[in-house]
């Protein structure tokens, strides 16, 4: 039985024993099955003894060692012809508001570390305090815990890899010299000759892993499952070493599993997809969580003809027809990737060809793009992006796909050694969406510095008004500050508020961390700071880091640095762990309205509200449509128009009759349309009731703070309304935005 967490803390727990087992490489063999709504198959597990177990056994030592030396390196790949990178971990979540959300950017999303004060809670392991007491003092069968919720095990069971033919290719024959041929010794040094193999054999190591993972079970293993975990034991071994080193696990999903999303396409048609949850991928197979647990995978899934299986493999899969009605996908990745990078989604999907997309945007923008050939080799890793992004023009959709292709960098190339740490992926990817898509623009300078400061003003206004809503536990963006980066002995941790709903809903991970990193830039210079980026790319490319691995390189090449005042300690104190609006942003908020495009939203603001002021002292009197003219806004612009409307007290209807028609409102993108739904639920303006119930309807995600002002307004129409598309849209919404909803409305 595993020790309950405090539910007042809402940490989410990661019970992997990464310390002493860790797994290499997943094999799944699965069927998706729409009627039942789970998918159900086996999953092959090869492991290798983790450094803690390798350290105590070389060393002779009885003593547990906290840390990893080799926590940061991992192995480079580089298959075939494609230029690979080792991903090391991404957030499999992100802020459901304003950002994209990616297959397991990951954050994806989550935050890690361990409870030190409570070793048992830790390891999730009842029958000893700590794993270490079971190989140390030999008392006790060692247990295998992996993370696993909302699973069902039906059996676990030992792999005879020893009986594929031609697996001895693999043991060089001076390995074998002065080894037991013991049959169990046999087949956890195939494991490790299999595992180890060089990146330029990958194609042989996934040839033989196919191989194993369809060889007999040479014996059902013991196991248990908690609430967080799945236990495994082998009775009478008492080591890692001699624990069977590939393990197969028959198990199916669960529909109200929380990994997975059952739902309905837009023409109706069912589909599944992975989300990016709090508790990642441990609802879709046992796995290890923690960033350190790298590993590279296989997958074959079947499904019903007539359904297209992606995932973000390396490959293009092409169906295989088993039987009639049947079809095979299979995928696979040879770079070491964290287990919440796997990504599926099953549905009627349709490819959109480049040709056809090249025509598209040549018609829209009158231009050329300078689109790959089709003869480009393309690794097909997914991106979730909500369907809120794709209408209402190029504008919102270009900075989700921007900031989603910045966590290639920061994510994935380089991941956060603690799980808390999530602005290392979400900040830089912030920061860096400004960068690449005024280069997708092809923009001047002038033009670049005016959007971004637009922009900065934007964030701002949506930083302050998060703290002044939201729990200040919740703000601070390392919350285990001296404790950041450390584990527990077993290699078990926690997530630190990891299970708190409203948690998804915030975005001060991306905002403190943006505007940190502009900061920065504003003081070493762009030019530098950038140079700079590109040095911490190069250096730990492949690595997990923690917040100061940046911060001390980048500090080093500031020649002015102490003079400036910066330190490591002084950002720790001022930008990562506190909470509220760093000091060193308050003293910069006042520049931004100096910007060209703020101040000519100025300009229009003072219009709308000096005509709102004459049609109510003359309320008989109508506007005539030559009276004002307002210029033409971008989507930013309109962002921030309509936020300081929201700031009047009173707008009468005539003049948000005006505002829709000439912005037309209703066909812009999602950010401006969540505006107007703002001012329309605030002045009660009946005419865009329709607006309100179209937007919670069709931006789920987006809407959830809509309820809020609807039930808050304490109006029967509205709080009607609500409950009215609350009760259409629940099924169809993610367990945490149907709790946070459900709890405003009853």
């Amino acid at each position: 039985m595993e020790t309950q967490l405090d539910p007042m803390k809402d940490d989410l727990p990661l019970l992997a024993n990464t310390s002493y087992m860790l797994v290499k490489h997943y094999v799944l063999d699965l069927d998706v099955d729409f009627k039942g709504k789970v998918i159900e198959g086996s999953i092959v597990l090869f492991l290798e003894t983790g450094s803690q177990h390798r350290k105590t056994s070389s060393a002779g030592k009885e003593c547990c060692q906290s840390q990893f030396d080799e926590t940061c390196e991992m192995r480079a790949s580089e298959p075939c012809h494609i230029p690979m990178i080792n991903v090391p971990t991404c957030s499999s979540k992100t802020g459901y508001n304003d950002f994209a959300i990616s297959g397991k950017e990951e954050e994806a999303t989550a935050d890690e570390n361990s409870n030190h004060s409570n070793n048992e809670q830790a390891s999730g392991i009842s029958s000893s305090k700590d794993p270490c007491d079971i190989e140390n003092h030999g008392n006790k069968d060692f247990l295998l815990v992996l993370d696993c919720c909302d699973l069902a095990v039906l059996k676990v069971e030992e792999v005879d890899v020893a009986a594929v033919s031609g697996i001895e290719k693999l043991i060089r024959p001076a390995k074998l010299t002065g080894v037991s041929q013991e049959l169990e010794n046999l087949r956890n040094q195939i494991v490790h000759e299999l595992v180890t193999l060089p990146a330029d054999r990958w194609k042989e190591q996934l040839h033989y892993s196919t191989l194993c993972s369809q060889a007999p079970g040479c014996g059902e293993l013991v196991f248990s499952t908690g609430t967080w975990s799945l236990e495994i034991r082998k009775s009478g071994i008492q080591t890692p070493a001699d624990f069977p080193h590939a393990i197969r696990i028959w198990y199916k999903t669960k529909p109200e599993g929380r990994s997975v999303t059952w739902t309905t396409d837009q023409s109706g048609r069912p589909c599944v997809y992975t989300m990016g949850s709090p508790i990642n991928n441990r609802a879709l197979f046992p796995c290890q969580e923690p960033p350190i647990a790298l590993s590279t995978w296989q997958a074959s899934v079947r499904t019903a003809a007539g359904f297209v299986v992606l995932m973000s493999g390396e490959n293009s899969a092409e169906p295989v027809q088993l039987r009639e009605g049947v079809l095979s996908w299979y995928y696979y990745v040879s770079m070491p990737m964290p287990a919440s990078t796997f990504t599926v989604a099953v549905g009627c999907w349709q490819e959109v060809k480049q040709q056809s997309f090249k025509q598209t945007a040549a018609i829209e923008t009158n231009t050329e793009f300078p689109l790959p050939s089709s003869q480009t080799d393309f690794s097909p890793h997914i991106i979730f992006l909500s369907q809120s992004v794709l209408p209402g023009g190029s504008h919102l959709c270009g900075t989700r796909l921007c900031h989603e292709i910045a966590h290639a960098w920061f994510g994935l190339a380089i991941g956060a050694r603690d799980w808390t740490e999530e602005w290392i992926s979400e900040g830089f990817a912030t920061f860096l969406e400004d960068i690449f898509w005024a280069r997708a623009q092809q923009l001047s300078h002038d033009e670049i510095k005016g959007q971004q400061e637009l922009k900065a003003l934007l964030r701002w206004r949506r930083l302050r008004d998060e703290v002044q809503n939201s729990e200040e536990e919740l703000q601070v963006l390392r919350p285990k500050k001296e404790s950041t980066g450390e584990f527990s002995e077993s290699g078990a941790s926690v997530v630190k508020y990891g299970l708190k709903a409203e948690k998804i809903f915030m975005q001060v991970h991306y905002l403190k961390g943006y505007f940190l990193l502009r900061s920065l830039a504003k003081t070493i210079g762009e030019v530098s700071y950038l140079a700079s980026l590109r040095k911490f790319v190069v250096k730990f490319h492949g690595q997990l880091v923690l917040s100061q691995d940046f911060l001390s390189m980048l500090l080093e090449d500031i020649p002015k640095q102490k003079e400036s005042g910066l330190t490591v300690e002084s950002i720790f104190q001022n930008w990562l762990d506190t909470s509220g609006i760093p000091k060193p942003l308050l003293e910069e908020g006042e520049t931004w309205k100096e910007c060209q495009l703020v101040q000519q939203v100025s300009g229009e603001v003072t219009k709308w509200t000096q005509t709102n002021r004459r049609i109510r002292k003359s309320s008989k009197k109508k506007m005539k449509q030559d009276e004002v003219v307002f210029q033409q806004l971008l989507p930013d612009q309109l962002v921030l128009l309509l936020e300081s409307l929201l700031e009047e007290k009173t707008l009468c209807p005539r003049i948000l009759q005006c505002l829709e028609r000439t912005y037309q409102l209703r066909e812009q993108d999602a950010e401006v349309r969540h505006r107007w739904c703002e001012l329309v639920i605030k002045h009660k303006y009946e005419p865009g009731y329709g607006d309100v119930e179209r937007f919670l309807r069709e931006d789920q995600a987006m809407g959830v703070y809509l309820y809020g002002e609807l039930m808050v307004n304490e109006d029967a129409k509205q709080q009607e309304l609500a409950r009215k598309c609350f009760a259409a849209a629940q099924e169809h919404m993610d367990a945490s935005s149907a709790k946070v909803v459900a709890e405003m409305l009853f």
